[in-house]
């Protein structure tokens, strides 16, 4: 039976693109393919600004489940505390590192069965299982692009490389398209060229991380 390793677990209000604001379970799955999460590899990874800690199970609410219906026990226990059941658009946010590495079929099946709606961030180098309720992509330059098509592309932005500019991916058969300004200390410059390329681009449009000015984790 498959073991999925969790870095964290907890619930949030959803903090970044169209689905802002949404309450729900964050399940932060450990590991990725686009960097060790060790800052000795990171000159060396294919996605070198990453913000998230994301290796090992020692985070809130983290650890190793076995089979889904260990891990749905666990999701469905952080949901329902504050008095939250699962007929109250009960939403989970499958991210990493990179949640497609771990998220199969019969986790997705499972946490339909308790009541929820699954979501997941991905980098899109992993072809998504049937079933999502939300595909969220965020591409990395020097990434193969696999999965093509979802419901929200949200580009880091400015990245310098040609193929992470945003023209690449404004054909992709995505219902909306966002900016996110990159964070980092150049962020003040950062939200000004986002926003102004959506100014000038109004397919796109500017995502900030709302959870963070907030205090939310």
């Amino acid at each position: 039976m498959k073991t999925y390793s969790v870095k964290e677990a907890y619930v949030t209000l959803q903090g970044e693109g169209a689905q802002t604001g949404r309450a729900a379970v964050f399940l932060r799955f450990a590991g990725c393919n686009l960097w060790s999460g060790l800052e000795r590899d990171r000159d060396a990874a294919v996605c070198k600004f990453c913000d998230t800690e994301f290796v090992g199970t020692d985070g809130v609410n983290g650890g190793k489940f076995r089979g889904p219906g260990a891990l749905v026990s666990h999701i469905t226990s952080l949901w329902e505390q504050d008095g939250r059941t699962s007929d109250q658009a009960a939403y989970v946010v499958c991210t990493g590192g990179e949640p497609l590495l771990q998220l199969d079929a019969p986790l997705i099946e499972a946490l339909h069965g308790a009541g929820f709606e699954v979501g997941v961030e991905t980098n899109g180098t992993v072809k998504a299982p049937e079933g999502l309720d939300w595909i969220c992509v965020s591409p990395k330059a020097n990434a193969a692009l696999v999965q093509t098509q979802g419901d929200e592309l949200k580009l880091v932005y400015p990245q310098v490389e040609a193929e992470a500019q945003p023209e690449r991916f404004a054909a992709l058969q995505f219902r909306h398209f966002f900016l996110q300004p990159k964070d980092d200390n150049r962020q003040p410059e950062n939200i000004a060229a986002a926003a102004a390329y959506c100014m000038k681009y109004p397919k796109w449009r500017l995502s900030l991380q709302t959870h963070k000015l907030i205090g939310l984790p």
